[in-house]
């Protein structure tokens, strides 16, 4: 855009240049300048001449004798005006053109450029997701319906991801929340795929079927609990590299599990995307999951 700027200006400055010296030293009017003369000059109408003195004839229009001389009016409009004002005018409107088409070609040659650059740069994000080691197995686990889920059902939806456990005080429940809260602001945008919000416990002893059932009423309707033996929760954490560990139980059997604290994206293939820690809140996690729908690429079967 500031090339075809630049062209434009050049193109006006050079006709407007080519005008103005054209004005000054036009040979017509250099003609009439000598033959006719100008208002505040006095040409006497009597001269010497070769053989004696003689007189200047003053001729009109309706003489037959000798040149003519111009009335006054229209020496000034012979004298403002050239004979090339037409063709200059077609010159500038030539060079516009060739100007706005060339800066054309230039802006569509910079667009496809740069889309194959964004394209190139997507496909090699996309090749270097798939040699990380995280998210890349799979998972068979019962949601908090009872019915057996694996990560092969979720193929084809955005996901977030959340390893947490029922009896957590308040750090899982607040993760809980901002999920919510991102899922229901990507709702609102009807041109965006709806994003599937799971749940996994990382403390299978106390989170059974029923436990997951009341607990994800408290949150966002799509929200999905999932729970298993511990075997089954280990290999899904580990997938993820999610680092759980139950403490020490109290007088009531209680306990507190320490547990990783983020927030997973998976994209439609699979694929982990991006993660989120504590720090970032509903407002940019939203913005996040937005732009990486927008520069989604579908993997070929």
């Amino acid at each position: 855009l500031p090339i075809v700027v630049l062209l434009l200006r050049c193109t006006l400055r050079s006709s407007a240049v080519q005008q103005t010296s054209g004005s000054t030293h036009h040979p017509q009017r250099a003609w009439l300048s000598s033959q006719v003369p100008l208002c505040g000059h006095h040409t006497p109408k009597h001269r010497t001449g070769l053989y004696g003195p003689f007189t200047h004839p003053q001729q009109t229009l309706g003489s037959s004798r000798g040149p003519l001389s111009l009335p006054l009016f229209t020496q000034r409009v012979a004298l403002s005006q050239g004979p090339n004002t037409s063709t200059a005018k077609i010159r500038l409107r030539t060079r516009l053109v060739v100007t706005l088409l060339f800066g054309g070609g230039l802006l569509g040659t910079w667009w496809y450029v740069r889309n194959e650059k964004q394209q190139n740069h997507r496909m090699q994000r996309i090749e270097q997701l798939k040699k990380v080691a995280l998210g890349q197995g799979d998972f068979s686990l019962l949601d908090h319906r009872g019915h057996r889920r694996t990560k092969r059902d979720f193929l084809g939806s955005w996901v977030l991801l959340y390893f947490g456990f029922t009896h957590c005080p308040d750090i899982c429940p607040d993760e809980l929340d901002k999920i919510s809260a991102v899922v229901s602001a990507l709702d609102k945008d009807p041109s965006l795929p709806a994003v599937q919000p799971l749940f996994v416990t990382v403390d299978p002893e106390r989170d059974d079927v029923p436990a997951l059932e009341r607990y994800v009423k408290d949150f966002h309707p799509r929200l999905i609990g999932l729970t298993g033996t511990p075997e089954e929760v280990k290999v899904a954490g580990k997938d993820y590299r999610v680092y759980a560990s139950p403490g020490p139980k109290d007088e009531d059997g209680d306990y507190i599990v320490d547990h990783t604290i983020l927030i997973y994206l998976v994209n439609p293939d699979g694929l982990f995307l991006d993660y989120y820690n504590r720090m970032k809140d509903d407002v940019q996690i939203a913005e996040s999951v937005r732009n990486h729908m927008k520069s989604y690429i579908k993997l070929p079967e």
